[in-house]
């Protein structure tokens, strides 16, 4: 696809890239300060140079429910198209000088991928939408190879960069940042209704997706908030949609602010449970992040941390009850 389309009578090319569809003139760049209007032509200047790289476990994304106890390459680029005042990357994410000196092609990055065991490559760190270009020509070569495709994501896509994901990508986790539309536009400088509209999209077009919400005291965790997020996610995802609750921790711009307590997010949890959500893991805390079956209960996953203990899944079924369970295992 092209992520740009031209209005020539206005000498300005649209980014089609996310939902803030930038209005760029010759020579300018859009809000994530990493695409930018060169001849006439949408340019992404962090094509091929990645910021940070790591091979991590893919529960750290967070992925539960998508090949448990692998790793996924992941890399994430300078620049993002939020604002957020908490964002534990931000020397990064809020960065727009492109370190040139650094080229992997997107073929490197799928042999880093195999020479380093990985099972996937995640798509990470900064907002992937904003490289759109650089992942899709990496993952449709992973896809090719064997490998899974993560994006770890805001949700702020435009519909046109959705529609085209399921041709290469196979899972996401999401964002679901607050549910205040007022929050969203005037503090993270994005929008609660895309998300959701993005959530759902990438849920009719068969990709495998997890939420996440980092529960901020004061912010976000009101129990009227966690009730209408918890149903959102029930009966417009899904009941097997997993939702992880995380802690926030005090970084960036919100230093002062206290930790996320543990009661906390079992109160979400209690909430999240109630709307008759499936699968609902805590993060940032230490304690078990264990999958059961949904019918029997049985234990089937055991977490501690970022490592899966036992895993007793039999192609995807409970050992027990055999009862499905929802994820991509193979």
């Amino acid at each position: 696809m092209r992520y740009y389309k031209t209005e020539p009578e206005k000498n300005r090319i649209v980014c089609l890239l996310c939902r803030h569809y930038c209005k760029m003139k010759e020579g300018q760049v859009g809000i994530c300060g990493v695409n930018k209007n060169v001849g006439g032509e949408l340019k992404t200047l962090v094509y091929g140079h990645p910021s940070a790289l790591n091979v991590d476990p893919v529960e750290k994304k967070p992925i539960y429910h998508m090949l448990p106890g692998t790793t996924a390459l992941s890399f994430g680029t300078v620049g993002c198209n939020f604002k957020c005042p908490f964002c534990q990357n931000w020397q990064i994410s809020q960065e727009t000088k492109v370190n040139e000196e650094v080229y992997v092609s997107p073929e490197k990055m799928v042999d880093l991928a195999e020479e380093y065991g990985a099972k996937s490559i995640a798509y990470t760190y900064n907002e992937p939408t904003i490289f759109y270009p650089y992942a899709k020509d990496i993952g449709v070569i992973a896809k090719a190879r064997g490998l899974k495709n993560i994006f770890v994501s805001n949700g702020f896509e435009s519909p046109e960069i959705v529609k085209d994901m399921p041709s290469w990508l196979d899972a996401a986790n999401i964002d679901l940042k607050s549910w205040d539309e007022g929050y969203y536009k005037k503090v993270l400088k994005g929008g609660l209704e895309a998300v959701k509209d993005t959530l759902r999209m990438m849920v009719d077009g068969g990709i495998w997706v997890e939420v996440t919400t980092l529960l901020i005291e004061g912010e976000n965790d009101s129990d009227e908030d966690l009730t209408e997020m918890a149903e959102f996610i029930a009966n417009d995802l899904g009941r097997h949609v997993p939702w992880h609750l995380s802690a926030f921790h005090p970084d960036y711009k919100m230093q002062d602010h206290k930790w996320t307590g543990v009661d906390t997010l079992m109160r979400a949890k209690s909430i999240a449970k109630k709307a008759g959500l499936h699968y609902v893991y805590l993060g940032n805390v230490p304690v078990h992040g264990d999958t059961h079956c949904p019918d029997c209960g049985e234990l089937l996953i055991d977490r501690t941390g970022y490592n899966v203990t036992v895993n007793r899944l039999i192609d995807g079924h409970c050992p027990k009850c055999n009862r499905a369970i929802e994820g991509i295992w193979k």
